[in-house]
């Protein structure tokens, strides 16, 4: 479980939902699939998807690392 007090990782959902080309949400950057097991994946995966989305965000210029 998270260090915080037990509670789980939050899910990056901002309200945005629309997918793209690749089926990846335009708001949050996850897919289709991570969409569908967020509520089922522990701490690591989700930790572990953040990572993911936070590339996709980059790859797509939508952020700057």
């Amino acid at each position: 479980m998270s260090e915080r007090a037990g509670r789980p990782v939050a899910s990056p959902c901002v309200s945005i939902c629309a997918l793209d080309e690749q089926d990846i949400c335009t708001g949050c950057q996850r897919s289709v699939a991570e969409i569908a097991r967020w509520s089922k994946m522990d701490d690591d995966e989700r930790r572990a998807v953040l990572a993911m989305c936070h590339e996709r965000a980059v790859a797509a210029g939508l952020v700057f690392s």
